[in-house]
């Protein structure tokens, strides 16, 4: 028979991922293509020979999503593979309407397919969307580990928009690898809190060789999830983040429904900032869907070292990008700072933004009131900058986890906001840790 021929529908991670597990040394397909949906510059690229194995002397193509149609019947493509996340269900068929309207099958590999066993234990952290805490979770659970003398070595969702062949297996323990590997803004949110506790992290293209290096390194595995993606191991303790600022979302997003499902125990994160018939109704859903699953309660206080800079001022409010733009959060933390500490105005970014800034807003409508830290490429970086810069306001409250003023240079005042998980009922997550046999 011959092999089917496959197009993977990705954004430069999951679909990479699948490619290695499941398709990369299969001979019964053939993965014509990789498209590219969500993040800039990632598409008309190639995942590289050095990466895709024997079966692709000349590597896999990426091309743009937007030629979907075209590449079904340029490439007589058999099946297409939905390998991304964060989806609304509807957007994830509209995605399937355009590839059987064009003659090709629709399908997904179920997540087990993908998983790969770890010879330590694992404790996997997702969730149900962008922006709810999965990586303040991750260093909870991580400082738990080390109160046991726990080595845990922390392993990050893909974001591999550099060079792919060096990019097959990242390890940050310092300020300066994120500098020498040139990693994004995004990146930077996700791994410098981290370091900045002692954690080190692991990412990458190629998770079975990352899985083992991080084996080497730690006495437990801990997977920190990329939007509300899946995770790519076999977990003793999976965690499933939720968000009751979008009550609803975890029925209504791919895969957050599938995260939900899977969950030994979900954390209702950001209840202090919630209504309390949002949190009850997020509660009714989660006993709808996993009745047995463990529920903690928790909070993310936010903090400022310098108040009197935002009391009283005018303030441009800077939020991490991914969770205000296809996270679809209006507000993040600089906004729940703004008003704990009695701001006495919210600038407007809007008649500020520069190039793809602009772009940003024209995309995602329903940002108002925040900048998202966008610096994907190193013009998106210069225009995030000429952005702030732009904006007539007294100070810059910085919502996103790094600290911006190291890569963008903000001439008016900066407040950096800071945010930790808080239980409600403290030590319950590390009494899931020893049910789970963690510790």
């Amino acid at each position: 028979m011959k092999p089917r021929r496959v197009l993977i529908l990705g954004a430069a991670g999951r679909d990479f991922h699948c490619f290695n597990t499941v398709f990369r040394d299969n001979s019964d397909y053939e993965v014509v293509a990789f498209t590219a949906t969500q993040i800039p510059e990632i598409d008309e690229r190639v995942y590289p020979p050095e990466l895709a194995g024997t079966l692709y002397p000349q590597g896999i193509h990426i091309e743009p999503m937007e030629d979907l149609e075209k590449l079904i019947n340029e490439l007589k493509v058999d099946t297409c593979y939905f390998c991304y996340s964060d989806a609304s269900y509807v957007a994830v068929m509209q995605v399937c309407a355009r590839v059987i309207a064009a003659g090709a099958e629709f399908a997904f590999l179920p997540p087990a397919a993908s998983m790969l066993k770890s010879s330590k234990p694992v404790v996997s952290i997702v969730a149900v969307r962008t922006g709810c805490g999965k990586s303040q979770t991750t260093r909870y659970i991580a400082s738990i580990l080390k109160k046991y003398g726990k080595r845990a070595a922390v392993i990050r969702h893909p974001m591999p928009y550099g060079n792919l062949v060096d990019q097959r297996v990242q390890k940050f323990e310092t300020i300066d690898d994120m500098q020498r590997q040139k990693c994004t803004i995004e990146e930077m949110e996700e791994y410098e809190p981290h370091i900045n506790e002692g954690n080190v992290v692991f990412a990458g293209v190629d998770y079975a060789d990352i899985l083992h290096a991080a084996e080497e390194a730690a006495d437990v595995i801990l997977w920190d999830g990329g939007n509300n993606d899946t995770t790519f191991f076999e977990s003793d303790l999976m965690i499933t983040v939720a968000d009751p600022h979008r009550v609803g979302n975890e029925l209504e997003y791919f895969p957050s429904e599938y995260n939900l499902l899977a969950a030994d125990l979900v954390v209702v994160n950001k209840v202090s900032t919630a209504e309390p018939e949002q949190v009850e109704k997020l509660m009714a859903n989660i006993n709808s869907r996993n009745p047995n699953a463990e529920v903690v309660m928790c909070n993310s206080p936010v903090t400022v070292a310098h108040p009197e800079e935002i009391t009283g001022k005018r303030v441009l409010l800077v939020e991490d990008g991914p969770t205000v733009t296809h996270g679809e959060m209006n507000i993040g933390a600089a906004f729940i700072a703004a008003q704990k500490f009695d701001a006495r105005q919210i600038v407007d970014p809007r008649p500020y933004a520069r190039g793809s800034i602009a772009e940003a807003y024209r995309k995602y409508t329903h940002l108002t009131q925040v900048l998202p830290a966008l610096g994907y490429f190193p013009e998106q970086l210069k225009e995030l900058e000429e952005t702030i810069a732009a904006v007539d306001c007294d100070s810059v409250l910085v919502g996103t986890p790094i600290d911006l003023t190291r890569i963008v240079k903000i001439p008016q005042t900066a407040v950096r906001v800071t945010y930790r998980l808080e239980e409600h009922e403290p030590g319950r997550l590390e009494a899931a840790l020893r049910e789970h046999q963690v510790l």
